[in-house]
């Protein structure tokens, strides 16, 4: 059976972060994602297409094929429990 509630993609990280979006049309799009929401809608800023400035955009999810991180972004780091002190001897 299908879950009731589908739980929507995890982005947060690559919020601010630079990213390449491959679309419908064989198009590539860069830009800075700044929103997303459950259905793969994402905003980006500061967009190009082929060299060709675009400025602030919304993407439909269903014509996103596939993304990736242009700049380095970092997996959650789990938080840790602190290290017990050390005895002098």
């Amino acid at each position: 059976m299908a879950p009731k509630f589908q739980k929507g993609p995890d982005l947060k990280r690559f919020m601010d972060k630079k990213l390449k979006f491959s679309v419908n049309g064989n198009r590539t799009i860069v830009g800075t994602l700044r929103g997303f929401d459950a259905f793969l809608n994402v905003a980006l800023e500061e967009a190009e297409h082929d060299g060709k400035y675009l400025g602030t955009i919304v993407i439909r999810g269903n014509s996103i094929i596939k993304f990736e991180g242009i700049e380095r972004v970092y997996a959650a780091a789990a938080p840790t429990a602190a290290a017990p002190p050390v005895a002098a001897s």
